[in-house]
């Protein structure tokens, strides 16, 4: 450390523990903690460290985390990976650096739902958020209003032999969802009426505090968090582009609100169409009904009400599909949003090599377009 360390990579296959009463460096520039390290200092002073990788297995203690951030006044790249280990979530709950520009952190601890109970994010320099963890059951979140890019894969927590994912669907048509007085989501069963245990965690205040974004990035296990896990969804005011990837196993619950939020929206793009089909994608999506059932009283509720779609109103100019097959469903909903899309411009279609090409593009030029702008479809 004392000899002029430009780059230290600590890396040990079995846990070992590093104890340092200084832990000094002019000089070092970049420093990764990966594999079995447990880091612990009375004090720590980095002035020329640019680049931070924590990639313990065994996780960090709150206050050699915390020392470790203070000791690196000119840091700009944060990347923190808080997975398999027993331990609490440590290193990737609590992030305050006045510094950073970039920060990535991936918390994957699915044996540890009771340990998520609080997220705390203060960084009013960062411009990049890379984050994936199971939601937390609440999040504070300051000083980012310098965020441009943020890249979200929030995932809800299993439940036992209950999913609450899709308890209430086109497949199985049997529960729904209600609300107590504290705004906590429950499940019922038509069947017996039974309240399931409440979905655990909120991302009301994660979203809360990115909405000076403009670009939005999309795991599929995002938006069924922000539909079952986000009590009021914020106005996006500024998000230019957002990208969505697609899951065969994850539906779209969150996609209706989350486009109304998007006043500006400029391009909107797919990765993959294929999702699955629930009576919640609202009509954002082709493979539902416009009209919905659902019981209003305890035992028999029924309510039927129209989807308004949350396409018309969207100003979206340029629409990109990638992974595009052709298959049934993938052409109905390119015809949902062709057919909704006023403002479109400019659509581009990235279609496999090992399809019928000629054939897929034929079937899309034939589907009728609401805008009048739109005079052509690109493929790629």
């Amino acid at each position: 450390m004392e000899r002029g360390l430009l780059e230290l990579h600590l890396h040990a296959e079995s846990f070992l523990f590093v104890e340092r009463e200084l832990f000094t460096s002019k000089t070092l520039v970049k420093l990764t903690l990966s594999a079995g390290y447990d880091f612990e200092a009375e004090r720590v002073f980095l002035p020329a460290l640019k680049s931070l990788y924590l990639l313990t297995d065994s996780g960090i203690d709150y206050d050699n985390h915390c020392r470790l951030l203070d000791g690196c006044p000119a840091l700009e790249e944060l990347f923190i990976r808080d997975a398999d280990h027993d331990c609490p979530p440590c290193c990737g709950s609590v992030v305050k650096s006045a510094s950073i520009k970039r920060l990535v952190v991936l918390v994957n601890l699915p044996n540890k739902r009771d340990s998520h109970d609080y997220a705390y994010f203060e960084a009013p320099s960062l411009v990049y958020l890379d984050y994936s963890s199971y939601v937390y059951e609440t999040y504070q979140i300051v000083g980012l209003d310098s965020l441009v890019e943020a890249r979200l894969s929030l995932k809800i927590w299993d439940y036992y032999d209950y999913n609450y994912d899709y308890e209430y669907d086109d497949e199985s048509g049997d529960g729904y969802y209600s609300s107590d007085d504290e705004g906590r989501s429950y499940c019922y069963s038509y069947v017996d009426d039974e309240r399931k245990e409440p979905i655990f965690g909120d991302v009301t205040n994660l979203l809360a505090g990115v909405t000076n974004i403009t670009t939005l990035h999309l795991s599929p296990d995002s938006l069924e968090a922000f539909y079952f896990c986000c009590k009021s969804m914020p106005v996006f005011n500024k998000l230019l582009n957002l990208f969505i990837e697609s899951n065969k196993d994850k539906g779209w619950q969150g996609m209706p609100l989350l486009l109304k939020s998007c006043p500006i929206l400029h391009t909107l793009v797919f990765k993959g169409l294929v999702h699955r089909v629930t009576n919640k994608c609202g009509d954002a999506c082709a493979c539902i009904p416009k009209k919905e059932k659902r019981e209003n009283e305890k035992k028999k509720r029924k309510i039927v009400e129209k989807q308004l779609s949350c396409l018309w109103t969207c100003q979206v100019k340029v629409l990109e599909i990638s992974k595009y097959d052709g298959s049934f469903q993938e052409l109905k909903q390119m015809g949902h949003l062709l057919g909704k899309l006023g403002c479109l411009e400019s659509v581009k279609v990235g279609v496999h090599a090992d399809n019928n090409t000629e054939f897929l593009q034929a079937n899309l030029l034939a589907l009728p377009r609401l805008s009048s702008k739109c005079n052509n479809i690109q493929f790629s």
